[in-house]
């Protein structure tokens, strides 16, 4: 099932937990805003904004929550940079955590979409940041612990508008 598949299911909620502070090394957008060769992000966002906001017309509540090292790394100032028009434009709800904030908190291994109620993807990735696979779980148990730990991750995070990068 793709991506797209999971999210065109939700009829309820779809929640990103993100909590590395490097993505896809190679992502020509980043090389970009570090000063490589230029790259137009307008197809990109577009097509990101049309999937979330299909999602948003079935009233589908989408948020995103980050766990990130301080000081960030320059891919987490370039995600943050990017956040407004490619997320919040979209519909997206998005809220920062520094990782310092978390430490009580029982946080999963990996990276994780929940769907509604009923379906968890995690995302695997190397450790430089690379994406390897992603693993779909449908198990009850493992699908409410993410749950909690976005919700904790959620309720501490600060919101977008009001994360100052460190």
């Amino acid at each position: 099932m793709t991506f797209e598949e999971m999210l065109a299911s939700a009829q309820h909620s779809a929640v990103h937990l993100e909590m590395r502070d490097a993505y896809v090394p190679d992502d020509p957008s980043f090389i970009a805003w570090q000063g490589g060769p230029p790259y137009d992000r307008t197809q990109r966002e577009r097509e990101w904004h049309q999937l979330i906001g299909e999602a948003r017309t079935r009233g589908v509540l989408v948020r995103r929550a980050r766990v990130v090292s301080e000081p960030v790394t320059d891919y987490i100032r370039f995600e943050h940079s990017v956040t407004d028009s490619m997320n919040i434009k979209a519909g997206e709800l998005v809220r920062w955590l520094p990782r310092r904030q978390a430490s009580d908190l029982l946080l999963p291994g990996n990276d994780l979409w929940v769907f509604d109620d009923h379906l968890v993807r995690f995302g695997f990735f190397a450790g430089d940041g690379r994406y390897l696979d992603d693993e779909i779980v449908r198990d009850p148990g493992v699908i409410k612990q993410c749950l909690t730990a976005f919700e904790a991750v959620w309720e501490r995070g600060i919101d977008h508008a009001k994360y100052r990068i460190v």
